[in-house]
């Protein structure tokens, strides 16, 4: 994969974002805790509210990492931001509107993948990124697409009903997309990426198999 920018370049503008931002990463990281507990502690609309969040996710990704910063380096952010904003869009389609997404933490091996994955993208990612020299504020932060794509993959492997394959698509790509930059620009810790993606679609696949009921669509 030809990469159009050079790697200064690319931690140049995790720099730039993440200045101009301050504080949000911290009410990110708080949204994502808030759906952890929702999903352990059930409350009224919770599943509704859990999409939401990831919608919200998405769609600041999309908006403000990949249209008004990386845009300033690759001109195919735009094309990335919109994907992004449209992955936002089938959560509030599949999990607000047409209430297809259950999120219930039920002990299993589905579940622990999940969790690991969710341990990676908010604690491993950053610390292992600490160590791989990415120092803040040139390093990608949760809120930034690749931790935030893992974390959606392993929050997809706490619910309790079938996964509408449609939901998949835009992170699976994604995640092709951030493991073949990874390899380019010597982030290594984005190589996490693709193996949150190879784990949690083919953990989903099983589990749907398994179940007896339709597929949700």
């Amino acid at each position: 994969m030809r990469i159009p920018f050079s790697r200064q370049a690319f931690f140049e503008v995790f720099e730039a974002y993440n200045l101009a931002v301050w504080p949000a990463q911290i009410l990110l990281i708080a949204l994502a805790v808030a759906a952890l507990v929702t999903v352990i502690r059930p409350v009224r609309h919770g599943d509704a509210t859990i999409a939401a969040i990831l919608a919200a996710f998405w769609m600041w990704m999309g908006v403000v990492y990949h249209m008004v910063y990386f845009t300033a380096i690759n001109p195919a952010a735009w094309g990335f931001g919109t994907l992004f904003v449209l992955q936002g869009l089938v959560f509030l389609f599949a999990g607000v509107y047409r209430g297809r997404l259950s999120f219930r933490y039920r002990s299993g091996a589905v579940a622990h993948l999940g969790s690991i994955l969710i341990l990676y993208a908010l604690l491993i990612y950053p610390l292992l990124g600490y160590l791989l020299g990415h120092r803040y504020p040139e390093s990608p932060t949760f809120g930034l697409p690749c931790p935030t794509t893992i974390f959606t993959f392993g929050l997809l492997l706490w619910t309790d009903r079938k996964v509408p394959y449609y939901v998949l698509i835009i992170p699976v790509l994604w995640a092709v997309v951030g493991f073949s930059a990874a390899l380019s620009l010597g982030v290594l810790e984005d190589i996490g990426l693709l193996v949150a993606a190879v784990v949690a679609v083919g953990a989903l696949r099983v589990r749907n198999r398994s179940r007896p009921e339709k597929a949700a669509v």
